[in-house]
């Protein structure tokens, strides 16, 4: 039997997978970012989510939205450059929309993360084509607007979105920046894959791989 929602333990879980992701890529997301920005993105990832780590033994008999909102404030005090801040802001616009409930369904995942990329988008004034995280985020929320339209089931609609945002993150590789400090670079900023793109990709497959494994 394949797993329609999305439970409080499961959320927990993608949390967990998500900080395991960014623990294996910590040295490739700094290595990216060394060439386009500050060389502190996987560091500053990976100090987050482990600080995301240490708070959920508390949370496990709280609410999605606490746990998602907790996770947002715990990212905008602990990681430093702008990847706080946007990460904080996208579980905290997550959390808002998700608070009360147990269990997430499809349409409702999908409207959580539809508040939280407004949100970064809100906060970063990014655009489709800025070679940052949106990149990834965008095609994905498509994806699962799509998925829910087709009725596809939970745990391939969320396989459909990473996959999406897997290829957003490719996408972003020829663009040149036009926000953060990357854009510093101009046109030298073109041919490097983008960071933010790339955790926000981890970010999704991590939920995929989670939803996956309930099966």
């Amino acid at each position: 039997m394949t797993a329609t929602t999305l439970s409080r333990d499961a959320i927990l879980d993608w949390l967990r997978a998500f900080a395991t992701l960014i623990d294996e890529n910590q040295d490739y997301l700094t290595q990216l970012d060394s060439a386009i920005g500050d060389a502190d993105h996987g560091v500053n990832m990976h100090r987050g989510m482990q600080a995301v780590i240490g708070k959920l033994p508390g949370l496990a008999d709280k609410d999605i939205g606490t746990i998602l909102k907790t996770t947002g404030m715990t990212l905008v005090s602990t990681v430093g450059g702008a990847s706080g801040p946007l990460y904080g802001t996208l579980f905290l616009q997550m959390g808002a929309t998700t608070a009360n409930k147990l269990e997430l369904t499809l349409p409702d995942w999908t409207t959580a993360l539809e508040a939280g990329i407004n949100g970064v988008i809100t906060r970063g004034k990014a655009e489709p084509g800025d070679k940052t995280m949106i990149d990834a985020f965008g095609p994905a929320l498509s994806a699962l607007k799509a998925a829910n339209d087709n009725g596809t089931a939970l745990s391939e609609a969320l396989r459909q979105s990473a996959q999406a945002a897997e290829k957003g993150r490719d996408a972003t590789t020829p663009l040149v920046a036009r926000k953060g400090r990357a854009s510093y670079l101009g046109e030298r900023s073109a041919g490097h894959q983008d960071p933010g793109a790339t955790s926000a990709h981890l970010l999704l497959k991590a939920a995929a791989d989670t939803v996956e494994k309930l099966a």
